[in-house]
Parts: structure tokens; C-alpha cells; sequence
């Protein structure tokens, strides 16, 4: 039976680690007006409904931190990719209750 749940993050394990200097993969998956207002520096840009087509941009080996507004559309996300065979942890509570530095 598949897995339908995904591991995830606070946004303050995600500050930490990034004042910690680990290496870690951040995929905001807003739309572009939403980043525009602020996004968490390390991460890369990459619309929900683009995720499909740019796959190839993802890592496989790699585990890789979603984020969106405020969790939901992060989730559908991980889960999408997650079926694809990628490591991925969400973000919960999204940019929403971000509290580290933007961008």
C-alpha cells in the first residue's frame, strides 16, 4: 500500500539548519507574485504546476525541504513527488510562520 504521508519540517528546524550551514535543498513552490514579496534566501523557485515538467531540476538524491504559503499546496507537492521515488519533507505552516530572513 502507498504512503500518503510526509515527513515534515517546522519553519524554525528550517531556520536552524540554515544558521547551522547544512546543505540543504528549499523548493518554494508559490506563484511568482507571492515570492516576489519575500522568499527564504537558499531556496529555489519552482511554481506547483510547473513541478511536473522540471523534474529534472530536483535532485533525486538529494532530500528536499517544501514550502509554499502556508503548507497546503507544499504537501501536494511532496506527495507528488514522493510517488516519484524523491526524498522530501514539508514545511509546515509555510511562509506564513516563516520567521528567519527573506529575500
Amino acid at each position: 500500500m502507498e504512503d500518503y504521508t510526509v515527513r515534515t519540517i517546522t519553519p524554525e528546524e528550517v531556520d536552524k539548519l540554515l544558521k547551522e550551514g547544512k546543505d540543504i535543498s528549499i523548493i518554494d513552490v508559490r506563484e511568482d507574485e507571492e515570492v516576489a514579496a519575500g522568499m527564504i534566501p537558499a531556496a529555489k523557485h519552482i511554481r506547483l504546476s510547473e513541478i511536473p515538467e522540471r523534474m529534472e531540476e530536483i535532485e533525486k538524491d538529494k532530500e528536499h525541504i517544501m514550502v509554499c504559503r502556508s503548507g497546503r499546496r507544499s504537501e501536494n507537492a511532496s506527495l507528488f513527488l514522493q510517488e516519484q521515488g524523491y526524498k522530501v519533507i514539508n514545511m509546515t505552516g509555510g511562509m506564513l510562520e516563516w520567521e528567519g530572513d527573506t529575500k
